[in-house]
């Protein structure tokens, strides 16, 4: 296979994660892009700001290349759970800017070191924290797909939008009717199974 680079590749799937969590944000209000949707308060705001100290954390620390951008939430006397929400006084543009800026503080170190680059994440035990490059990249692409995945079924909670993009939804073709039969047909097939 011509042309193929596993570290582009893995940059890409990166990006589009990213940009699948961030989507979802589009045309909210914003009582709704912090409205707590599950028993534990999962959010789409504190996803966003989360996943940003994620890649400032993996990116940054683990490689010796820290980033300038204050995480209060991250100190040790952090109020448990404080990256998973975001405060009166946090504005949504300030949380979506500091992502982006996690991103291009990320992008600059992929594209700095080579995927066998060897880095050390400081809050692991001694005996698992010499990484690469590489196995950073897969962690934060599964952990960003993760929260994206959690924030799809936030913002369908919200207003009904599902799927992985505006211009792909990845969804079978339905109207409401449909849409509503099928979860009908679910929920059936759901109780005869739970009665057997």
């Amino acid at each position: 296979m011509t042309g193929w680079e596993p570290k582009a590749d893995l940059h890409h799937y990166l990006q589009v994660a990213r940009e699948a969590l961030l989507g979802k944000l589009d045309g909210l209000s914003e009582y709704d892009a912090r409205r707590p949707l599950t028993p534990t308060g999962t959010n789409l705001l504190g996803l966003v700001k989360h996943v940003a100290g994620v890649e400032l954390g993996y990116f940054g620390d683990t490689f010796g290349r820290p980033s300038a951008e204050p995480l209060p939430w991250t100190a040790g006397d952090a109020e448990p759970n404080a990256d998973m929400w975001a405060t009166a006084d946090e504005r949504r543009e300030e949380i979506v800017g500091l992502y982006r800026r996690a991103w291009a503080h990320s992008d600059a170190t992929i594209d700095a070191l080579a995927l066998d680059a060897i880095g050390q994440v400081p809050w692991w035990p001694e005996e698992r924290r010499r990484v690469t490059l590489h196995r950073i990249l897969v962690l934060v692409i599964a952990e960003t797909n993760r929260h994206a995945g959690h924030a799809d079924i936030v913002r369908e909670l919200i207003d009904g939008t599902a799927g992985l993009r505006a211009d792909n939804d990845s969804l079978a073709p339905g109207d409401q009717a449909w849409w509503q039969e099928y979860r009908s047909r679910l929920e059936r097939v759901a109780q005869e199974a739970g009665q057997s």
